[in-house]
């Protein structure tokens, strides 16, 4: 039997019983001869930007400071070989995407040895993983494992010792990371939920743990510990904790109130002035390790730096700036690296005085909109979501090979849709509101195009052939703001539609004024499609349809089976298929009946759209790394393999591009196919 004979008879047997999973297909690629090297080669997609996105640590090699690594909040490592001027993926630690890695420790004995801590934002959970290969492969701790690391630190004076903050407490290890040991009492009510932990340069049984409410000390080991708030506000949540290599008794600490400094080893702490109070979260202090009297805080609100021990700070970055954690050249401190919220990495080369971003291989955005040009398939845009004034909309002209981000007059707002005219206008749904962008104008600013003009008949008296009646009057109302979001656009005819918070709203004078809402296709509107003057538009629980442009619209009877609509989409010969929790779904009456693609195996599909170079329809997930062709005129499928998760998927040109969750905008390298399903009986 072939590979394809076995895998189609396999895959009939599986779907039947409604069972089949994606293992089942490795597990048949090892069986057929297919190699898992094969597979990932005729899988390749690439990510291509917008650069930027999160990015939370930063370090370097011991006395190698062009060799960095950088954590990220979506389970990767990144890696750069030129002291952060350009960067590559080098793993990803977990099959999550959630694992944020605010602490990367690279052995001074050992290069080769890295330790990774890292913790997840939605629930109680993380882990240590540890390399000894300069991170190509990784393993889990297993005295850590589960425990949300939110502090870690090898000791200075014990390259052997490590110190991990959990929400458990404070646990040690002296091996190297091999084994560990909880040094704070075991159920405390009070030495838990550790944020932050600094050691003595010098005897390693003094430790600093700071806390989700206050600060602590040991100086034995852990043997005895106790609280050193006095000089500071109750209840402060401490983030991070520096001492002085050179005075040791001279202590850091950073907490929601504000920064402490303390000469007196913790027992007494002074707040410092110069930090505005609106910047309090001070995420991470860090000592310049040529002068010490150097300090940079990194807050929600910029860069501070003080060049007398704290005596007075300054701001050195705009204060939208959000610094996750600071890295100092210690060769040339000059030379400074942030790890920021939305803008990635900022560089200085002259001590802070001015940054610029150094993400060039780096992407971490979360594109929640992508679109083609009608025209140039190498010229791609991409909207953001999160970002704030980071984000809005990129525009690559060269398949992704660089991106210039325009979003003036989008003011932060996030992007969910985006869709071109014939004439080339752009147009992005946001959450608050319709903007549009004509490239042709040197100022390239988004305009708002917000303007709904409703018109209803009224009754009036009239006289007609001598005679008194009731007349039908055209009325306009007053003219409001579209202000909710808008999830979907539709620019292919004559007459614009778009799905929103409260209902689909079309327009016929290319969106200067926007009509509908009516009380049939009202609510919360998540997609919409057009074709000539067929339309149709989703919420998460019905649909509605119109076959005159949008004039009147009737409700759609849905398969009784499907618990939520995601997304719907017509292909040019007139089938309009939805894309639902349950899979997806076609019609070829205008929404009158419906059948069920059975045989595809991806559930809970998000996205759907059609490649008119290919005649096929696209099919992706969010919970899922594998992306389908449904091929219309045969009801059969292909599928790929892509190892990211995608929400959204396109064609362009003879490849494919897909926007990912927490990765940017990816491109197929080869669009190799894998399999492909056969056509299954009539009726289908």
């Amino acid at each position: 039997m072939s590979p394809m004979s076995l895998f189609q008879n396999l895959f009939d047997s599986r779907t039947r019983r409604g069972c089949f999973l994606p293992c089942v297909l490795v597990s048949l690629f090892a069986v057929a001869g297919w190699s898992a090297q094969e597979l990932a080669a005729q899988a390749r997609f690439n990510a291509v930007g917008p650069t930027g996105g999160d990015a939370r640590s930063l370090t370097s090699v011991p006395g190698h400071p062009n060799h960095l690594f950088l954590g990220t909040t979506n389970s990767w490592i990144f890696e750069s070989l030129d002291e952060g001027a350009s960067w590559h993926r080098l793993a990803k630690l977990d099959g999550s995407d959630g694992l944020i890695l605010d602490h990367i420790v690279v052995d001074p004995a050992d290069a080769n040895t890295m330790l990774v801590a890292a913790w997840k934002a939605d629930r109680p959970e993380g882990g240590l993983w540890v390399s000894h290969d300069a991170g190509k492969s990784w393993s889990l701790s297993q005295g850590l494992h589960g425990q949300s690391i939110r502090a870690f630190i090898q000791a200075p004076s014990d390259p052997r010792m490590f110190f991990a903050g959990t929400l458990d407490g404070v646990f040690r290890s002296t091996d190297a990371g091999a084994t560990w040991t909880l040094i704070s009492p075991p159920g405390s009510h009070e030495i838990h939920e550790v944020e932050s932990v600094a050691v003595d340069p010098v005897d390693p049984n003094i430790i600093y743990a700071g806390t989700w409410h206050l600060p602590w000390k040991t100086e034995d080991g852990g043997k005895n510990w106790h609280g050193i708030k006095k000089g500071m506000i109750d209840d402060s949540d401490v983030f991070s904790i520096i001492i002085d290599p050179a005075k040791r008794d001279t202590v850091f600490l950073s907490a929601c109130s504000g920064i402490y400094k303390s000469e007196s080893a913790g027992e007494l702490f002074e707040k410092i002035k110069g930090i505005p109070s609106t910047a309090r979260r001070t995420r991470v202090l860090m000592q310049d390790p040529v002068n010490h009297e150097v300090v940079y805080a990194g807050t929600t609100e910029g860069l501070y730096k003080t060049v007398d021990g704290g005596k007075t700070f300054k701001l050195m970055t705009e204060p939208d700036v959000i610094v996750n954690d600071v890295h100092v050249d210690p060769k040339d401190p000059k030379r400074i690296l942030l790890a920021t919220d939305r803008g990635g990495v900022m560089a200085s080369n002259d001590a802070g005085a001015s940054f610029r971003a150094s993400n060039s291989g780096f992407s971490a955005r979360m594109v929640s909109a992508l679109l083609v040009d009608r025209h140039d398939p190498n010229r791609l845009f991409a909207g953001v979501l999160n970002d704030k004034t980071y984000g809005g909309v990129f525009i690559s002209p060269d398949g992704g090979g660089t991106w210039k981000q325009i979003e003036t007059g989008l003011e932060g707002r996030d992007v969910f849709a985006l869709a071109q005219a014939q004439d080339g206008t752009l147009l992005a749904g946001t959450n608050h509101g319709i903007f549009a962008l004509n490239e042709k104008n040197a100022a390239a600013t988004w305009q708002p195009r917000n303007r709904i003009v409703n018109t209803v008949v009224t009754k009036v008296a009239g006289t007609a052939h001598g005679k008194r009646v009731s007349l039908d009057k055209p009325v306009k109302e007053a003219t409001r703001e579209l202000e909710s979001r808008v999830s979907a656009l539709d620019l292919s005819g004559n007459v614009w539609v778009a799905s929103t918070g409260i209902g689909v709203l079309t327009s016929k004078d290319h969106g200067a004024s926007w009509q509908g809402a009516s009380t049939v296709s009202s609510g919360e509107y998540l997609s919409v499609t057009a074709l000539g003057p067929l339309m149709a538009a989703a919420r998460g629980d019905g649909m509605t349809f119109s076959a005159d442009a949008g004039q009147t619209w009737k409700p759609v009877q849905i398969p009784t089976a499907i618990t939520r609509v995601h997304r719907v989409a017509f292909s040019p010969d007139g089938v309009l298929w939805i894309a639902t929790r349950e899979g997806v779904y076609f019609s070829r009456d205008n929404a009158l009946t419906w059948k069920w693609f059975d045989r595809l195996p991806l559930r809970n599909v998000d996205d759907l759209s059609y490649d008119r170079r290919n005649d096929r329809m696209l099919a992706s997930s969010r919970d899922s790394d594998q992306i389908y062709a449904i091929i219309p005129e045969t009801l059969g499928w292909k599928w790929w393999q892509t190892d990211h998760r995608i929400g959204l998927i396109r064609e362009a040109g003879d490849r494919l591009l897909a926007a990912s969750l927490y990765e940017g905008v990816l491109i197929d390298e080869k669009s190799g196919l894998v399999a492909s399903g056969k056509r299954w009986g009539q009726g289908n």
